[in-house]
């Protein structure tokens, strides 16, 4: 077993809605200046009991029972966050234990470049040794957001979303590229809860434990390196931009999404986008975009899709698949 199929994907979403008519009245703006300056029009939120570990549990769960597997058959367990459950032990260690996974679990912090991460990893992994894998992107973003912030608040959701790799003869990776800059590490940060700057009451009231952005700054970053390494995964495999079919990026601003595509060649009737519904959802965009594609029917036999994410640190990466009969 040389390869994977992916052979298994689900999702899940809070059932609450945060519209931008809400925001707007929040923030004292007008509702059309949060959806041309985002495209996001509505957004999920956790309600109480919610954590993204439940929502890793919940998409997991959907992708086991599509691949017709339980926890039981699955040997690796990987979820991208960056909003952990808590800060010890990691968020793979509840999920672990909810859905009966058999082997290992582990943590990913790539930001909103999490999945692609994981992806690769697993990626390796499955060579090494051909069992399944359960892949999970989940993130609670709004419980970053500072109340305050309109910046952040009219972007991020709450979300997470699953896939199952399991061994086949054949490889459906054609290219893959990973990389980061740890010199933009200010541009998106929290700065406070770490062993830099332990939580404290002065942080608390500082409100330290909130995210804070650069707009600006990861515009400009999140573009060049998507471009960047959107290229070169292109490159790679030898596959003109014209030639491939879904583009499934991470869902961040819909001004982003368009300028990736018009700097790489993209066609735009190849985007996959729930960015509208759904928000900036973080580790979680690609694969619930992905789950809806194929739920959708939208991909088949023989399709490129490439899968492109950017998150803070900056960090980025992507991957492009020839998807195959064994993913349906």
């Amino acid at each position: 077993m040389n390869g994977f199929d992916i052979t298994g994907w689900g999702m899940a979403v809070p059932e609450r809605v945060v519209s931008s008519t809400e925001l707007a009245q929040r923030f004292g703006v007008d509702e059309n200046w949060i959806v041309s300056r985002c495209g996001i029009h509505e957004r999920r939120a956790v309600g109480p009991g919610q954590t993204t570990a439940s929502l890793a549990v919940e998409a997991g769960r959907r992708a086991l029972d599509k691949a017709g597997l339980s926890g039981g058959d699955i040997a690796h367990l990987i979820v991208a966050t960056a909003t952990p459950e808590q800060p010890s032990p990691a968020t793979s260690a509840f999920v672990h234990h909810e859905l009966g996974i058999a082997g290992s679990a582990h943590d990913v912090n790539s930001e909103c470049a999490g999945f692609v991460y994981g992806l690769v990893q697993a990626m390796a992994l499955i060579k090494i040794d051909p069992r399944p894998i359960l892949l999970i992107g989940s993130d609670t973003h709004t419980l970053t957001a500072n109340p305050a912030d309109r910046d952040l608040s009219i972007l991020v959701g709450d979300g997470a979303g699953a896939v199952v790799l399991r061994p086949a003869p054949s490889d459906p990776v054609l290219g893959w590229n990973l990389g980061a800059d740890g010199s933009c590490a200010g541009s998106l940060k929290v700065l406070a809860g770490g062993s830099r700057m332990p939580t404290t009451e002065e942080t608390v009231r500082q409100g330290l434990h909130y995210a804070q952005i650069n707009g600006n700054e990861i515009y400009l970053n999140a573009v060049r390196y998507t471009v960047r390494t959107v290229r070169e995964t292109l490159t790679s495999a030898k596959v003109e931009a014209a030639d491939v079919r879904h583009v499934i990026p991470h869902q961040a601003n819909i001004r982003i999404i368009n300028s990736i595509l018009s700097h790489t060649g993209l066609r735009p009737e190849a985007l996959v986008t729930n960015l509208h519904k759904y928000g900036n959802t973080a580790s979680a965009s690609i694969p619930i975009a992905l789950t809806e594609a194929l739920d959708e029917g939208r991909i088949n036999d023989g399709d490129l899709v490439l899968l492109a994410g950017f998150g803070a640190g900056m960090t980025w990466g992507s991957v492009l698949l020839e998807w195959v009969g064994g993913q349906k």
